[in-house]
């Protein structure tokens, strides 16, 4: 028999869900770490475990583009800005970087975190819309777009990549890094647990048909009209003992994946994901596991 106590404690957690089942029923997205944009997964406490947890493999395909010295360098959707520093690293003093993003907050994030740092390149800093640049024609050598493409539907993402290639100069690198989500899994648990949850969302288009639309990436720079189009995928793998990095990103992301398919009837065993600091949880298990899938795709203008 449960305790008083417990029993508050039941009631206090079932009326804290009902509060978020209401908010999130009235933005039109349960996904949940919104900025004030309204966009799944851009708060900075989702963002920056995600870039820390993945930063070499993130490094390294930035560092593929070919970034030269001299260049200017737009970064499209710079979210907090965790990719900056490499990027005037690459350009060096001699080159520029300006960055965009939807969420002023984020804009103001991103500039103050390169305020901290020698100055190694020109950088101005600035809220807007991909959906319509505010830059002239070929103003860029180079675009770099992150993880920002999985927030757009398809009529979106054609209206953004024109966009993208309309800012760059003719024989210059537009570069689209996303997530694909076809390539997400966690052990010891059902190895498609997360990828059913998807492809279940899916069913209708929004955010879940997204993140499987990533390794379409390249067919989409063609269809835009980027000529030599090459494309790679990444499997991000973590085996335990997870970073802390990882362990809070991917337990929040999994949480909230739990109580989203357990709220919505999904099948699955999602009960060990739902409390992220559960030491008994699949992510803390001895031979714990989890895969992330990106693509990036390079085309030139």
């Amino acid at each position: 028999m449960l305790t008083a106590d417990q029993k508050a404690a039941n009631q206090n957690a079932a009326d804290q869900n009902a509060r978020e089942d209401t908010q999130e029923a009235a933005q039109g997205n349960a996904w949940g770490y919104e900025t004030s944009t309204g966009l799944a997964f851009t708060h900075e406490d989702i963002v920056d475990p995600h870039f820390q947890a993945c930063a070499p493999y993130y490094l390294d395909a930035l560092d593929s583009v070919g970034v030269q010295p001299g260049w200017h360098v737009l970064d499209a959707g710079c979210g907090s800005g965790a990719f900056l520093p490499r990027l005037a690293d690459l350009v060096g003093p001699e080159g520029r970087v300006s960055a965009l993003d939807l969420a002023e907050e984020n804009a103001a994030l991103a500039a103050e975190r390169m305020r901290d740092r020698p100055a190694r390149a020109r950088l101005t800093v600035r809220q807007g819309s991909l959906l319509q640049l505010p830059y002239a024609d070929g103003t860029f050598d180079a675009v770099w777009c992150a993880n920002t493409t999985q927030y757009l539907d398809d009529a979106e993402l054609t209206r953004v990549l024109a966009e993208l290639r309309r800012v760059t100069r003719p024989g210059g690198r537009v570069a689209v890094k996303d997530v694909d989500g076809t390539l997400s899994t966690v052990r010891p648990a059902d190895p498609f647990l997360i990828t059913d949850f998807f492809r279940k969302g899916a069913e209708s288009p929004g955010y879940a048909r997204q993140l499987l639309r990533g390794r379409d990436l390249y067919r989409w720079l063609r269809a835009a009209g980027f000529t030599s189009v090459r494309q790679r995928t990444i499997l991000m793998e973590f085996h335990a003992p997870l970073s802390p990095a990882a362990l809070r990103f991917y337990g929040n992301a999994c949480a909230r994946f739990a109580r989203q398919a357990t709220r919505a009837g999904m099948p699955g065993d999602w009960a060990p994901f739902l409390d992220p600091d559960d030491p008994a949880g699949p992510l803390r298990d001895p031979n714990g596991y989890i895969s992330e899938g990106n693509v990036i795709a390079i085309g030139t203008a």
